[in-house]
C-alpha cells in the first residue's frame, strides 16, 4: 500500500495546475491525486479524494482560497492547507492563517522548495516563507492597540512551561529546536504541544503561533 503524500492542487489557471502537478509527481513520496479550478471545486474534491495536503491558490473567481480553506478545515479535522500566492505582500496572508491554513509559499518557489513544503505541512509542522512572515508580523503589529478577544483568556489555562513552549512555536522553532533550547527530550515537547492545542482549542502549530501573537505573548519586530 502506497504511503505517498496525497496532494490536491487548487488554482484557476490550468497551466499552473499542470506545472505543479508535473513537478510534484516527479518528487519521491508525493502523488498528485487531483486538481480543482476554484474554492467550491476544492471543497468537493477534498470530500471525494481525501488528500493529505491541499495546495491552495488565494485569488480565484467564485469562491476564493480563504473561504475554501475555512470550510475545508471545518469539515475535515486533520486537513492540511498550504497556500500558494504570487505576492509576498499579499493582504490575505493573515486572513488565510486565521482561516486555518497550515502555511504559505510563494509561487516562484523551486520544485525542491515546493516538495519540501508539502512534506513539512503533511508532517504537522507550520510553514511560512520568510517574505510572507515579514508581512504577517506587520499584520500582527496592527493588533497592538486593539482589545484582545475574550477567547484569549484561555492562555491562563496553560502552565508556565506550556506558555514557554507556545512562545517558541510562535518564533518558528521546530519540536527538535525547542527541545534543544529547553534541554528536554523531543517527546516531552510533543506532549506539551498536544496539550497546548487541546487547552486552547487550536487545530495545529500555525494557529498556535497566531494565538501567541494575538495574546501578546510574542512582540512582533
Amino acid at each position: 500500500m502506497s504511503t505517498d503524500i496525497r496532494v490536491l492542487i487548487v488554482d484557476d489557471q490550468m497551466m499552473v495546475r499542470e506545472g505543479f502537478s508535473v513537478l510534484l509527481n516527479a518528487m519521491p513520496g508525493i502523488t498528485v491525486v487531483g486538481e480543482a479550478v476554484d474554492g467550491r471545486d476544492a471543497i468537493d474534491k477534498v470530500a471525494a479524494l481525501f488528500p493529505d495536503v491541499v495546495l491552495m491558490d488565494i485569488r480565484m473567481p467564485g469562491m476564493n482560497g480563504i473561504d475554501a480553506t475555512r470550510e475545508i478545515v471545518a469539515q475535515v479535522v486533520d486537513a492540511k492547507v498550504l497556500v500558494l500566492t504570487t505576492f509576498d505582500l499579499d493582504e490575505y496572508v493573515y486572513q488565510a492563517l486565521r482561516a486555518g491554513a497550515s502555511g504559505f509559499l510563494l509561487k516562484d518557489a523551486s520544485a525542491r522548495q515546493l516538495a519540501d513544503g508539502v512534506r513539512v505541512v503533511a508532517s504537522g509542522e507550520a510553514l511560512l516563507a520568510p517574505t510572507v512572515t515579514r508581512r504577517l508580523i506587520t499584520e500582527f503589529s496592527k493588533l497592538a492597540d486593539t482589545p484582545r478577544p475574550p477567547a484569549l483568556a484561555r492562555v491562563g489555562d496553560l502552565t508556565e512551561r506550556e506558555t514557554e513552549v507556545l512562545v517558541l512555536i510562535a518564533q518558528g522553532l521546530s519540536n527538535a529546536e525547542i527541545a534543544s533550547h529547553l534541554i528536554v527530550a523531543e517527546s516531552t515537547i510533543k506532549t506539551h504541544v498536544s496539550r497546548i492545542l487541546v487547552k486552547l482549542g487550536l487545530r495545529d502549530r500555525t494557529q498556535a503561533a497566531v494565538f501567541a501573537y494575538e495574546a501578546r505573548l510574542v512582540t512582533p519586530g
